[in-house]
């Protein structure tokens, strides 16, 4: 079992290992997937940003290009590309045409303006306070017709923006490289409008000698940014040109707002750089899901599913192990049982056939000739008796032995209530058992039987001692006291045979008997160890144990 337990053991440790292993290599590959899935989406996402881009710089382009300077009125000059504009796109938030003014002309421009039909066709300040031309530069650029016209972009025409902080600096960058210009992000049309930026392209007088005033598009920043798709990958927001820590962010409704720059060292953004009005403009892009966290996650999952499938192996093997293992225990307890039960078998057959032996030889010399065949009867039917109750006790005790008073019970011997039994308790051997229990039938069944020479019955005293190790010597004496040579029976043939020589050699030891004045003794004298023979102790007492399952 240890063995196997260290098997399952070290296959737990594998597939742990393996799935461990595993799980990193899955980490590895969708960190790299989600990392290049990522840059395809962002990628793909600026590209279609800088076409966006590019498709509002080629119109400012184009429509410059259909321009011409009017040289009747200038708050009509838009009047020719308005069908031009909406045919290209239609996302514009307002138009404009400014002029470049000189002060010689104010008087005519506020005149078109009013002959345009504009509310206020005075000229004024961008705040809409009123002008002072001297404070103004000459040429001055100024608002002289819109698109779309509606009460809210018709109030900026007249409006000079030399004193506007964003456009102004975009009208003399644009005049200085002669195209396109963008303007940084700020509120359009009003205060809290919507954020946005203006390109702003010049157009050129008929001649090409100098710059008659700019063409304005201003355009809202959210769709420019395409920032208002939920189902991408990550989030887009734009450096703030005005402030290099801040992003512009822009929410579902596309409104834009100015947020601090994130910086994240364990899934950092990725930035792209597109081009529009003359000028670099900085995507940063932020991953919506950390793909390190979903790697994390994915070869955490896949380590579980790597040790549930190690355990589930394991169990597997160590149920077909063991039950292999407590089959083939089960084989070898068999085996031993049978080899085992084949020894049992050996072993009865050789106490059957003592047995036997000895009952054949007390027949052949119970049932001599000439003996008379009562007496020959009662001694036959006692001795097998007293094998019988032998063997009864041996099976009892599983061959290992029986007390030596055992042998002296009235069902084995005649007379047993005369015998007066002193000795310890000494439990003799199988072999020593029947050789005893034939010799105590032998001595009792001679005893006489009626009145002795005194007038009583004899009295029998069976006594036996063992001297101390290491030479234990087992010392017998039987002893009939109120009887002698004349009043007690001879010993038949059979008799003087078993205590002369057969019990004796049986126990390897001497014997001898003899008459007293008032007694009849025999003596019996055997070494312990053919007395008590733990050899045969021992071999019956492996035989006779049951087989334990391994």
């Amino acid at each position: 079992m240890l063995r196997l337990g260290l098997i399952i053991g070290l296959m737990a440790i594998i597939g742990v290992v393996i799935s461990g292993l595993v799980a990193m290599k899955v980490y590895d590959q969708e960190l790299s997937i989600g990392r290049i899935d990522l840059a395809r989406s962002v990628d793909t996402h600026a590209s279609l940003v800088q076409e966006r881009l590019s498709e509002r710089e080629l119109l400012a382009r184009v429509a410059v290009g259909l321009f011409r300077f009017p040289s009747a009125n200038m708050a009509t000059a838009l009047q020719p590309l308005r069908s031009s504009i909406y045919a290209f796109k239609t996302d514009f938030i307002v138009a404009s045409w400014v002029a470049r003014v000189s002060r010689s002309e104010f008087a005519r421009a506020q005149n078109d303006l009013k002959v345009a039909g504009f509310p206020n066709p005075v000229l004024r300040n961008i705040d809409d306070t009123l002008l002072n031309p001297a404070t103004v530069p000459d040429p001055a650029a100024i608002v002289m017709d819109v698109e779309p016209q509606n009460d809210e972009t018709k109030a900026f025409a007249g409006r000079v923006l030399d004193n506007h902080p964003v456009i102004a600096p975009m009208l003399k960058r644009a005049v200085e490289e002669d195209r396109p210009v963008s303007s940084n992000p700020f509120e359009l049309l009003r205060v809290g409008g919507p954020m946005g930026i203006v390109l702003a392209s010049p157009v050129r007088t008929e001649t090409g000698t100098s710059v008659a005033g700019f063409l304005t598009i201003s355009y809202r920043l959210a769709p420019l940014m395409l920032a208002n798709d939920d189902q991408s990958l990550f989030s887009v927001a734009l450096r703030d040109p005005r402030n290099a820590s801040d992003n512009l962010v822009a929410d579902a409704e596309g409104n834009v707002t100015p947020v601090r720059l994130q910086s994240d060292a364990e899934n950092p953004p990725l930035v792209r750089v597109v081009t529009f009005g003359a000028r670099d403009w900085t995507l940063i892009y932020y991953a919506k899901t950390n793909a390190a966290t979903r790697a994390q996650e994915l070869a955490g999952i896949v380590m579980l599913i790597g040790v549930a499938l190690t355990l589930i192996l394991c169990g597997l093997f160590g149920y077909v192990s063991y039950n292999n293992l407590r089959l083939s225990r089960e084989i070898q307890t068999r085996i031993d049982f049978e080899r085992r039960l084949t020894a049992v078998i050996d072993e009865l057959n050789h106490r059957v056939k003592n047995i036997l032996a000895v009952i054949q030889s007390i027949v052949t010399r119970t049932m001599r000739h000439g003996a008379d065949i009562d007496i020959a009867r009662d001694l036959l039917i006692g001795r097998i008796h007293a094998m019988s109750h032998v063997v009864s006790l041996l099976s009892e005790s599983q061959w290992q032995g029986v007390k030596l008073r055992g042998l002296f019970e009235p069902r084995a011997i005649p007379h047993a209530d005369r015998i007066a039994l002193s000795g310890p308790d000494v439990t003799v051997s199988a072999r020593a058992a029947q050789s005893l229990s034939l010799l105590f039938f032998e001595l009792a069944s001679h005893a006489d039987e009626g009145l002795s020479l005194v007038g009583k019955h004899p009295h029998i005293v069976a006594t036996w001692s063992v001297s101390a190790p290491p030479d234990s010597v087992f010392h017998f004496r039987w002893e009939e006291f109120n009887t002698s040579a004349a009043t007690r029976r001879a010993d038949s043939e059979f008799g003087i045979v078993l205590l002369d020589r057969v019990a004796p050699e049986a126990l390897g030891g001497t014997s001898k008997r003899y008459f007293t004045d008032v007694s009849y003794v025999y003596e019996l004298t055997a070494p312990m160890e053919t007395v008590v023979d733990e050899t045969e102790k021992d071999r019956t007492e492996r035989i006779g144990k049951p087989v334990k399952k391994r």
